[in-house]
């Protein structure tokens, strides 16, 4: 929110789509190579884009559900950490529908997802799935084989470890931070910082 962002020197937040912009960019290169049935469900805190909304003086649900419908997406909101875990174990039959792509994006520091940074309270969050979370997700809901991506800042330095260890397959996380982009999914902040499985 920009009461906490606006006086930072180097603010976290430059726009309230940053999130679903690169998810909409990965949701249309997934479409083409896919094709039009494919199933993609995008995960969304809603707090966040409801809160976000007051302060932009938009209707951001509508916005969101509006790339739900161009894309044919399957569209679940939530509001806790729980219920991303709760979706990924139950949200489908996973003995007939495994998980072959998981991408998060988002805010995230080495051991966290959170999902409603600077959103309540400057530079904390009240949502989130931690790394020793991790554990509740079910080895079963992946394919052998998935793709599994944080394009958040922090994650392989700790959370792609132990995503590995709970789920039985390799996160792709960002050792340092990354950047959201307009037309582009996010990139890594400096040259010092790289992608490890």
């Amino acid at each position: 929110m920009y009461q906490w962002e606006k006086y930072k020197a180097y603010p976290h937040d430059h726009w309230w789509a940053n999130f679903v912009r690169a998810a909409r960019l990965r949701s249309e290169q997934l479409r083409a190579e896919l094709g039009p049935d494919a199933k993609i469900t995008w995960l969304i805190y809603k707090q966040g884009y409801v809160d976000r909304a007051k302060q932009e003086n938009q209707d951001l649900i509508s916005l969101i559900d509006s790339v739900r419908q161009k894309f044919n997406l399957n569209l679940v909101w939530f509001h806790a950490g729980s219920e991303v875990v709760d979706y990924l174990n139950h949200g489908q039959p996973r003995d007939q529908v495994k998980i072959v792509d998981f991408e998060y994006f988002g805010h995230s520091n080495r051991a966290c997802f959170m999902f409603d940074y600077s959103n309540n309270i400057d530079s904390a969050c009240k949502s989130w799935l931690h790394e020793d979370e991790l554990t509740k997700i079910s080895r079963r809901d992946f394919a052998r084989g998935a793709f599994v991506k944080s394009w958040g800042c922090h994650t392989g330095e700790s959370m792609s470890k132990k995503w590995h260890a709970a789920t039985g397959t390799r996160m792709i996380g960002a050792i340092g931070k990354t950047q959201y982009m307009m037309e582009e999914l996010p990139v890594l902040v400096s040259q010092t910082d790289r992608w490890v499985n």
